[in-house]
């Protein structure tokens, strides 16, 4: 791997010690920074970076990426109508074919938009075939991503779906031996869980039990809505004894404080996906609950069946969700605004060192340090909708969208470059296109 200068940028490191920008030059060797100063002379691949912003790359904590193919399928849905119309009617009839074209082109959707890290919430596993599928998509795709081998679908027991059984403890512990023995890999596993509501404790104990003898992390949906609210879910992981720092918490909105301290006391990490929990009837992203209980909340996107797949869409919507509940407050109890409300630059720190933290790869990435591996996204900041930038954290959180994304590199190779993506988007485009209107035909036509 050739040696890569990124020149004269305006460097946002976002590391807590380091987190104000400078104009600098970035030296990447073999896929590592090994460099970052004002001016550095090396026998490197030069990218002029002047009038552009280099960052970390974003990391979405929580997609369910072979959701691609129904992209905006469901434009008006509540949670409810989500299950009833993607997990239930949808669902059954994703081949393993589809399966790989919906993650290829949700990878790539990411990669567009500076997403350089993604995790995979893959609750299509309709058969061994299907698991295979998605992680050669994530393969192909040159993204880094962490596949969460997840059950068949996600819905409520008893209602839409059959009583649920435990997921395949041998197929997830060969799909690990075979895909994931390295931790060091671009490609990593967690384990996509239902938790405790959702199915019986005899289950919850069996698919724990699984990831922490394989030593993967487990990442489940939690108090998403009132009624996932009054499962009163952690707590009944402390009585299981299964709390630990190896669980990412997605949603959140309904949990009791005593929930939020059991989690902080534990280590836990969560997922927040802004613009779907406003929009799909969750409730108030509880990035305040998070901030009370000195947690690092991370940001994802969670389906594009109902909202955008880029990371400065979930920004802005926590950004505008949080001051909004705050105004709200304080002009119904005729109170001043606090001094601390939310910043774009905490936004952005979720947006990348605190998913680095959730992901658990918080020694390799989600800040530009000398040692951590390029996973860089470099914004231009000469763009009609973001110059002049005059406070650059500003500029990438409420002025930034992906047409600014102008390169973005993985593990120090570029994924994007001057605009455009370094793929086959063609191929991945028609492969997409065929397999949607193969499910949506296969589904319509047995509702019949």
């Amino acid at each position: 791997m050739s040696k890569v200068l990124l020149k004269g940028g305006t460097v946002l490191p976002m590391s807590k010690t380091d987190p104000v920008s400078t104009r600098s030059d970035v030296l990447i060797d073999d896929g590592i920074v090994v460099a970052i100063a004002p001016a550095i002379d090396a026998d490197a691949e030069t990218v002029d970076c002047s009038g552009r912003l280099v960052l970390p790359g974003f990391v979405d904590t929580h997609r369910h990426t072979w959701e691609t193919l129904l992209r905006n399928c469901a434009p008006d849905a509540t949670l409810d109508e989500y299950f009833a119309r993607v997990l239930d009617h949808y669902a059954p009839y994703f081949t393993a074919d589809d399966v790989y074209a919906g993650n290829l082109l949700g990878a790539l959707e990411c990669l567009n938009a500076g997403i350089t890290t993604l995790v995979d919430w893959s609750h299509i596993n309709n058969s061994p075939d299907h698991p295979e599928a998605a992680i050669q998509a994530l393969r192909d795709s040159g993204i880094r991503a962490q596949y969460a081998y997840g059950p068949a679908n996600d819905v409520l027991p008893g209602a839409l779906a059959p009583e649920p059984t435990a997921m395949p403890v041998a197929e997830i512990r060969r799909l690990h031996n075979a895909h994931f023995s390295s931790n060091d890999a671009l490609l990593t596993m967690a384990l996509a869980a239902r938790g405790p509501g959702f199915t019986s404790d005899e289950i919850v104990r069996t698919e724990w039990a699984a990831a922490r003898d394989l030593g993967i992390p487990i990442t489940f949906h939690a108090g998403m809505s009132r009624v996932a609210g009054r499962m009163a879910m952690v707590e009944h992981l402390e009585r299981l004894q299964l709390l630990g720092p190896d669980i990412t918490y997605i949603h959140a909105n309904h949990f009791a404080d005593r929930e939020w301290k059991l989690v902080a006391d534990s280590g836990g990490t969560l997922s927040l996906s802004p613009q779907v929990e406003m929009q799909m009837n969750h409730g108030w992203p509880p990035v305040h609950k998070a901030r009370e209980f000195g947690l690092r909340p991370s940001l994802s996107v969670d389906v594009v069946t109902s909202v955008p797949g880029d990371m400065f869409t979930q920004m802005r919507a926590l950004f505008a969700a949080e001051r909004a509940r705050v105004n709200a407050i304080c002009w119904e109890e005729d109170t001043p605004t606090p001094p601390d409300m939310l910043t774009a630059a905490e936004v952005l720190t979720m947006a990348t060192s605190n998913g680095a933290h959730t992901v658990g790869l918080e020694d390799r990435i989600g800040t530009l340090a000398v040692g951590k591996r390029a996973d860089i996204v470099v914004i231009d900041g000469r763009g009609v909708n973001i110059a002049p930038v005059n406070d650059p954290i500003g500029a990438v959180v409420l002025s930034a969208d992906v047409s600014n994304v102008e390169h973005v590199l993985v593990n120090g190779s570029f994924k994007k470059r001057d605009f455009a993506l370094v793929a086959d988007v063609a191929r991945a485009v028609a492969l997409a296109e065929q397999a949607a209107a193969g499910v949506l035909s296969r589904a319509d036509t047995s509702s019949r």
